[in-house]
């Protein structure tokens, strides 16, 4: 089920490469890049969430351990593509991406991590 759940993982990936270019296309050069931001955090949790109850109906979780451990997984994978493409494809410096998680700057990104490590866990708990 992990590699099923980590190739799963790579459609977060276009959804959030999608809704970044959603962004940066059609509502973000209509207001402030920190309200763009936090509207783009909003709509990539929406998305990730309709998409992990629609993965659950496909490859229903076993157990509250594989839920939390592929929660993990999701984690941990969502962390090296961000950094990777901060760093190594567009060439910024780490303290660019670590900027992306300054709550008092209101950088939401942070909750997107929060819910790619607990979507598995919760949409298992709440299917029943």
């Amino acid at each position: 089920m992990f590699v099923k759940y980590a190739l799963a993982w790579t459609v977060l990936a276009v959804l959030a490469v999608g809704n970044g270019v959603i962004r940066e296309m059609v509502y973000g050069p209509r207001m402030t890049e920190r309200a763009a931001h936090q509207i783009s955090t909003i709509s990539a949790i929406l998305l990730f969430t309709l998409y992990t109850v629609w993965l659950e109906s496909v490859w229903p979780l076993t157990s509250m351990k594989q839920a939390v451990g592929i929660g993990g997984l999701w984690l941990c994978l969502t962390l090296v593509f961000e950094f990777s493409m901060v760093c190594l494809v567009q060439k910024r410096p780490l303290s660019d991406a670590l900027a992306e998680y300054d709550l008092k700057a209101g950088r939401l990104w942070i909750l997107v991590l929060v819910s790619v490590a607990v979507l598995p866990w919760a949409v298992f708990h709440f299917s029943g």
